[in-house]
Order: structure tokens, then sequence, then C-alpha cells
């Protein structure tokens, strides 16, 4: 089992790792979800967010993007895999697990990093899931 630590990570960078490692038959916890970066200026990033929650009404009763920042981050690892629904894509799918934080039963234990370079725009996604809810 590989425990990815998400902090100061760039989201893209993150998903594309962790969904390799599923793929190769890992099981992958990734821990400080909340602490991911998404690149790019705050007033864009806001702007794509709020379109994808306004883009359904609310009488409409399909899926809505999740608000919570380890859905939001298991999601886009969910975009870097072949076929979610079935095959291997399903399999790697259900061996992925994220958590806003560093759960009891993984403290102390050694934590993969990603590598990435910090970019001067960016807006973590614990911003983002709660703007959200006041942008509503």
């Amino acid at each position: 089992m590989k425990i990815i630590d998400g902090q100061n990570t760039i989201l893209g960078r993150l998903a594309s790792h962790v969904a390799k490692e599923a793929l190769k038959g890992e099981e992958v916890r990734v821990v400080n979800c909340e602490k991911v970066i998404i690149t790019g200026s705050r007033r864009n990033i806001e702007a794509e967010f709020t379109e994808k929650r306004q883009r359904y009404g609310s009488s409409q009763k399909g899926p809505h993007p999740s608000k919570l920042s380890e859905r939001m981050v298991k999601r886009a690892i969910r975009g870097m895999l072949p076929n979610h629904r079935m095959g291997r894509g399903r399999d790697a799918w259900k061996r992925i697990k994220c958590y806003t934080a560093i759960p009891k039963e993984f403290e102390g234990k050694k934590m993969e990093k990603v590598k990435s370079d910090k970019k001067s725009k960016f807006i973590r996604i614990e911003n983002v899931s709660k703007d959200i809810k006041k942008w509503k």
C-alpha cells in the first residue's frame, strides 16, 4: 500500500501519478487532500467551479459536483483512469482512497511526495470547497 501526501502538490500531477500507481495494482491512499493546489488565477478557478455547480438547476435531480475536497481530488484521479466503469479502470478505481487529513492509522508511516514545482498563481482545494458553499 502506498500513502501519498497531497500537501502543496499540483492536482493534475497528483492525479496522474495516483492513477498510474493504481493501474499497476497498488493500493493507494491520498492524505491531506484539502492542501492540494490548483494552478491558475483565482478568478478563473472560481468561475469554472461556479459554472459547474450552476449547470444543474435546483429542480434537477442529476449528479451534482461535490463540495468536499477529498471527492474533488478523487474525481480528478478518475479522469486519469482509462474507463472507470469496467475493466482495468474499475479495478484501479476501487484501489484508491482519499482523505481530508491524515487518519490515525497512517500517522508515523512513510509517505510519498509527488514532485511538483510551486507556481505563483494557485489556490488550495480547501479554499475552493469552502467558497463553493458561499457562491450558492
